[in-house]
Order: C-alpha cells, then structure tokens, then sequence
C-alpha cells in the first residue's frame, strides 16, 4: 500500500507531462501562412492563405474560422468582405485519422469606408433639468424617457419634453449608479455603472419587475434596440455587445471601427433607421454605426453645442441621444444640461 501511495502520485505526474507534451507536439505541428501579410486589412481585402505542414501528417480537411465563427475558403482564398471589424483570430482546423491540430493568426480588420461628416442645425431648444446627469434618452409614443446618474442621485424619468417637466420619478438605490435605457415590448430596460445589475420596469406603471446581470461586457453604459427585438449594449470600451431580449443574456458583440482605428469609449446609444448612433464619450461627437460589423459610416460633430447651453461649475459632457421618428432629426442634451436641443443632421 505505501508503494502504491507512492506510484500512484508518480505516474500522475508522468501522465500529465506526456499529455502536456503531446499538446505542445500538435500546436506545433502546423503553422498558418498568409501571402503578402499587412499589419492591419480591409473587408474589401481577400487573403491568400496557405498550411506549412511541418511534419508531414496526412490531412483529412481543414475548416477555417475567424474566432468562433466559421468562414468559407475558396481554393487558398479567404474574402474579408462581410466580417466583423477588430482584431481576430483567423483559426485552421485540421483534422488528420482521429487527430485535431490548430494553427492560427492574428488579424486586425478596419473597415473599408471613410466616414462621412456631419454638421447640424438647431431646430428647436426646450428646457431640460439642470440637475440632471444624463445616461440614456430615449421616446415612446411621443413620450421622452431619461436615465439619470451619480451615486445618490441616480433615477429613471419620463418626461413632457417640450416644457421639461418630470411626470414620474423613481430613485434607484444610493449604491446603484445609473446609465443608459431602452425601452421594448412595454417594458423599460436601465443598466447600472459598475454594479453588474440591470433593471427592468413596467412602461405604464413604471414599477421595477424584475433585474438582469451582465456577462464579459465590462460594465454598464448604453443601451438600445432594434426592430426585431435584439438589445445592444455599451460598456465604455470599443464594444457593442447585442442582447437577447428575453433573457437579456450577451450572444455577441461589434467592435467598432473605422477606416483607420478603432473607436474606445462608446456610450450611449440610439437606434436610427437601421443604424447604431453612438455617443463617444469626451468627445461631443456621435458615431454612425453599421450593425452588423462594426464599421464607422459618419460622424456628427456636436463639439461646440456644449458651449449653448448656461455654463456652471457642474456642467458635464454630451450625453443623450433620442430620436422621435423624423427623418434626420435628433434631440441631444448632456450631463447637467439645462437644454434640450431638437436638432437637424446635415452633411457637410
């Protein structure tokens, strides 16, 4: 028994390293090649790819991916065209008599447009809670609904627009933070900052019905949805990660890039006729986003609107981005705005 007590431990050991071993054998077993490689690609870029077999194993079929994602090769070429921007892993399976091996790449993809600029116009400005730190704006039926933040201070409103009067009020607790909002299917979805819990109200009665916690998003920033029930969420990083809308569990993200670089510090959110407007935080501007890969097709410089607005010590950044329908027209206000401005987008 002693000497079995002391095998056994042995051969533990011994069993691993071998398992250790044969792992490093087959990482090692295959490297992926691309033909003239570039520190950073395009969707319009096609890659010609090919397997260096450094031990000669027999291959049965080899399956691309880009990370998790399974993509078509056509003979040793790989068409970017279509994929989500960002750095990936550009992964080749190989499967050869039982056996798995993998070999991979890094690849960073911009995308393959030059946003457009916009300016815009004033159209209209209404009063708007100076003690208000904006988090997420958003209308129904003609209703405008608010997220407030800072520590204590935190609540969720609806609001008559036009005079900026509160018509319902509910604080959040005074360790809850609160962020962006969205509102689908009758009910009001808000996120908090740091504190990995979202909360979900009833429309009409405004009462909190039940809450929902975050995944590997980071934190909580922005919120908006769709028109076929997807929920995307911001979590000041350059990620949009979208939500099922029923159990509000992360399937997937965007990262958000343009012809050049990516985008950090993405806020809060809005839908526009099939597009994601993004906020970007500190910057008084407001990213036009392509949904399915993450692409920057325009920017809103909103820069100096800030400087319309009563100047006080605790006034803060834009943030808060409504659209009520009309074509080109947004309302903006910021952290501690006095004002709500109803504004035209304009390309330059």
């Amino acid at each position: 028994m002693k000497f079995y007590n002391v095998l056994a431990p042995t051969l533990l050991v011994l069993l691993m390293a071998s398992c250790g071993s044969n792992s490093e054998e087959k990482k090692d077993s295959f490297s992926l090649e691309i033909k003239n490689p570039k520190k950073t690609y395009t969707t319009k870029d096609v890659l010609s790819v090919s397997l260096n077999n450094k031990k000669n194993i027999e291959t049965d079929s080899v399956i691309y991916f880009l990370n998790k994602d399974r993509i078509e090769i056509s003979g040793n070429e790989i068409s970017l065209s279509g994929k989500k921007l960002g750095e990936k892993a550009l992964i080749a399976k190989i499967y050869s008599d039982g056996e798995e091996y993998e070999a991979s790449k890094t690849i960073t993809i911009l995308s393959s447009i030059k946003p457009k600029l916009y300016t815009y116009k004033i159209l209209e400005t209404y009063p708007h809670d100076i003690e208000a730190y904006t988090q997420g704006l958003e209308f129904e039926n003609d209703t405008l609904y608010e997220s407030t933040g800072q520590y204590k201070e935190s609540s969720l409103r609806k609001t008559d627009y036009k005079t900026g009067e509160v018509l319902q009020k509910v604080a959040l607790a005074n360790q809850y933070f609160g962020e962006g909002l969205t509102i689908l299917n009758n009910k009001i979805y808000q996120l908090t900052y740091r504190e990995n819990t979202g909360f979900i109200y009833n429309l009409k009665t405004m009462e909190q019905t039940g809450t929902f916690v975050y995944g590997q998003s980071r934190e909580g920033w922005g919120l908006c949805h769709d028109t076929e029930n997807n929920i995307y969420k911001s979590d000041g990083t350059d990620r949009i990660w979208t939500l099922n809308s029923n159990t509000l569990a992360e399937k997937d993200y965007i990262e958000i890039f343009t012809n050049t670089s990516k985008i950090n510090s993405v806020n809060e959110l809005e839908w526009v006729d099939g597009k994601i407007y993004a906020n970007v935080y500190q910057q008084g501007s407001i990213a036009i986003i392509d949904p399915s890969n993450g692409a920057v097709e325009g920017v809103i410089d909103l820069t100096d609107l800030k400087d319309k607005v009563t100047q006080h010590p605790e006034l803060d950044v834009l943030n808060g981005i409504a659209y009520n329908g009309e074509p080109n027209i947004l309302y903006i206000t910021g952290k501690n705005w006095d004002k709500l401005f109803k504004i035209e987008i304009i390309q330059k």
